[in-house]
């Protein structure tokens, strides 16, 4: 039997609606609601920055089952809120709460742009498409004030240098100035996270991104400009979104998209406490249908991180999304091969040495 959660009074504006402890702090801290007050009376949780100095700024990997092996984070943290991010976790890396802290405790790293130039200088550098927003959101509401993704853009961009960018926020139409000229060398490409079409949903699931509409509408500008445009249905959560499969994507493909992804629900670590209390604050009575459902295409378990599996799942259920999924792409004519980048324009920034030689 699910053991259902005790559920805090949340923060307006906010998706989580605890901060517990990360796992990796040596006390558990604990908020209880003595009774005192009321939500009215809760003052809206503030959002801070701390500007974050790391060494390096592109981050390898070597998983089999994504396409990209190398990636940039302008940002630890992420405003828009979402409850669903698989993200939230590494904020226990921080110190910080996965829950509230992960969405008001943020992290830019404004050094980001010189550290970019500086690792493409590098003499063994070999250029490969570079993917941004896959851990948090690079258009999220601090990118407005800290221009940490535009200044990363603006490297890239004079570099000939091949990036594909996830978000959902429309602040990404800020910088078409970039996108239209790189787009035109086949340099980029730009996926919209479109989660649901039901507003009231979304602003409950991800409080502070751009509205459903409004993502479409993203995706329209960004096509009509020419930049090679994509829906990612992400995440499908069983039992929630997963009736809205066929809609999105005809709605996306309407507005210009012509690629398509999906990414089942993820729920590990904290991730699932946190989700957990969300879903019972907000759908009590789909609580114990949905998280049964998460089950079944995890083989038992909230999450199953075996690579060919995290990503879409197992079992009868998960198999059915991804035929649902696969037709509606096909009767839409989304295209059946990813858009390759181009990676013989890059033009290697002058090294610190080279540049001293021109005084």
């Amino acid at each position: 039997m699910t053991q259902e959660p005790k559920v805090p009074v949340q923060q307006r504006g906010r998706g989580a609606h605890s901060n517990d402890s990360g796992r990796y702090e040596k006390q558990a801290r604990i908020a209880e609601d003595d009774g005192w007050n009321t939500i009215e009376e809760i003052p809206p949780l503030a959002t801070t920055v701390t500007f974050e100095r790391p060494k390096t700024i592109i981050t390898r990997n070597d998983s089999p089952d994504i396409s990209f092996d190398r990636s940039i984070n302008p940002y630890r943290g992420c405003e828009h809120g979402c409850i669903y991010c698989f993200a939230r976790p590494t904020h226990a890396y921080m110190g910080l709460s996965p829950g509230l802290d992960f969405e008001s405790k943020l992290f830019a790293k404004a050094d980001a742009a010189s550290l970019l130039e500086r690792e493409l200088a590098a003499q063994n550098y070999q250029p490969k498409t570079i993917a941004i927003g896959t851990n948090t959101d690079p258009y999220q509401p601090i990118e407005r004030q800290h221009l940490v993704m535009r200044h990363v853009l603006e490297v890239l961009a004079r570099t000939n240098h091949p990036v594909g960018i996830v978000t959902k926020s429309a602040l990404i139409l800020r910088d078409l100035d970039l996108l239209k000229p790189m787009a035109e060398k086949g340099l980029v490409k730009v996926a919209l996270s479109v989660t649901t079409l039901d507003p009231l949903l979304a602003r409950r699931m991800e409080p502070r991104a751009a509205t459903p509409d409004r993502r479409l509408a993203t995706i329209e500008a960004l096509a009509k400009a020419g930049i090679p445009t994509s829906v990612l249905v992400a995440p499908i959560i069983p039992g929630l979104n997963d009736a809205e499969i066929e809609t999105i994507l005809t709605r996306a493909h309407a507005a210009g998209a012509r690629e398509a992804g999906y990414v089942m629900l993820r729920l590990p670590l904290e991730l699932r406490d946190l989700f957990g209390e969300w879903l019972l604050a907000h759908y009590p009575d789909k609580f114990r249908h949905v998280l049964a459902l998460v089950r079944s295409v995890r083989e038992g378990k909230t999450y199953d991180a075996t690579f060919g599996k995290r990503m879409t799942g197992s079992g009868p259920y998960a198999w059915m999304i991804g035929r649902r999924f696969e037709a509606a792409v096909a009767k839409l004519g989304f295209a059946k091969t990813k858009l390759k980048l181009r990676h013989d324009l890059f033009q290697p920034p002058a090294r610190i040495g080279e540049q001293l030689k021109l005084f």
